[in-house]
């Protein structure tokens, strides 16, 4: 069975949108991921801050790096996030994805989206169905 990290590079290889984002892989293993990228101005919305389906792409990249570094194959089947501040351009964020529960079948993730700081910008949860399947 591949590693996490095995794992995440043949994803991430594969992962046009994953790249256009800038997204870099800070760490994962098993059931784990952080990400970083940039906001930059092709991001942002009529508000000038970044459109909210940035950070919902960013957390979703660590919902499946984080679910699929078990080594096998899991997809998401259900995700929620709440967008509780403005993410400005220029802004550096994180997304850390941890595993909440795993079954056979099923995952729970927690995603949170972080600032430099720290400071949370944006909470998002995600279920995966986990297939028979290895990469």
């Amino acid at each position: 069975m591949k590693s996490a990290k095995e794992v995440v590079d043949i994803m991430f290889q594969g992962d046009a949108f994953s790249q256009w984002l800038g997204i870099k892989v800070e760490e994962t293993k098993a059931g784990y991921c952080r990400l970083s990228m940039q906001v930059r101005e092709e991001m942002t919305n009529g508000f000038k801050i970044a459109h909210g389906g940035i950070s919902y792409a960013l957390a979703d990249s660590a919902l499946a790096f984080a679910s699929n570094g078990h080594g096998t194959q899991a997809l998401s089947i259900e995700t929620a996030i709440s967008h509780l501040k403005p993410i400005k351009e220029g802004s550096k964020i994180e997304a850390i994805a941890s595993e909440i529960r795993k079954s056979r079948s099923l995952g729970v993730y927690e995603v949170k989206v972080l600032d430099e700081a720290g400071e949370l910008l944006a909470h998002f949860k995600g279920t995966v169905f986990r297939k028979d399947l290895e990469w």
